[in-house]
């Protein structure tokens, strides 16, 4: 971006801006962010069940291979976040291992986000298969509730009693190292060729937590052909996590390159 326009003058783009790191569309008022951004007073519920190893390995693209039957689905209340202002978002998670090499992680089936921001940053950058969806976090009394709604269709409900357990993310982690996460990303050229086709990964940075509490959560699935987290199917349900916390998002890697390994 030439200077002139980040001091919001009207000089027009250069080749030099479009050949940066960072560069998005439209030039003058660009969709996605630069790194790093941070996420301020996040609110989380963490829901937690376990499902079918079958159910797992379906939904991992190859060579990724399973370490785990749990899934997490957080669901974000976004409170202050560069750029991208208040919104909410969910991640649903499985765990996974690439062979070969010593990173594991959380691979990421299914995103939704009520922000169109966030939607393009997830799917342009990382590959996350980010959709619009209304994730939700309210409380109800003595629980708290979270929802992520897609087509006006719930397509989780999850509930975690409010502040009944102090509790640490270590918890999570027990399951699979959900901070590490993967994702597939694949774009195309427009004359249909394939341009992108990689297994990428990041971990966020500077996460200070500032409370968790635990306790056992309630997960219900419903069915959406748009949305179909219901192929992970609840087994059993386990102990969740509601916590506040902040974090940067920053720059990730390349992991593995199908087009390269041809």
């Amino acid at each position: 971006m030439s200077k002139d326009l980040r001091r919001g003058g009207l000089a027009g783009v250069t080749v030099d801006d479009i050949l940066k790191g960072g560069f998005s569309t439209p030039w003058d008022a660009p969709t996605v962010p630069p790194f790093p951004f941070t996420f301020r007073n996040v609110e989380v519920l963490t829901l937690v069940w376990r499902t079918t190893e079958a159910a797992v390995a379906r939904l991992l693209p190859p060579p990724l291979e399973p370490t785990s039957d749990v899934v997490l689905a957080h669901i974000y209340r976004m409170n202050d976040t560069e750029w991208l202002g208040p919104y909410g978002e969910s991640n649903v998670s499985i765990g996974c291992r690439l062979p070969g090499t010593d990173l594991a992680g959380s691979y990421s089936p299914y995103l939704f986000l009520s922000s169109e921001v966030g939607v393009v940053h997830g799917r342009e950058i990382h590959g996350q298969p980010k959709k619009i969806g209304e994730p939700k976090l309210e409380y109800r009394g003595d629980l708290v509730v979270g929802t992520v709604t897609r087509n006006g269709i719930d397509v989780i409900t999850g509930t975690l009693p409010y502040k009944q357990r102090r509790d640490g993310l270590d918890s999570l982690k027990a399951h699979f190292d959900f901070a590490e996460n993967i994702n597939l990303k694949a774009t195309d050229h427009i004359d249909g060729r394939p341009a992108i086709r990689q297994l990428t990964a990041r971990r966020l940075t500077d996460v200070v937590v500032h409370e968790c509490w635990g306790g056992p959560c309630t997960v219900e699935l419903r069915p959406n052909a748009q949305a179909p987290v219901h192929r992970l199917p609840v087994v059993d349900m386990l102990d969740g996590v509601h916590w506040r916390a902040d974090f940067t998002l920053v720059a990730g890697r390349i992991v593995h390159d199908y087009l390269e390994a041809q």
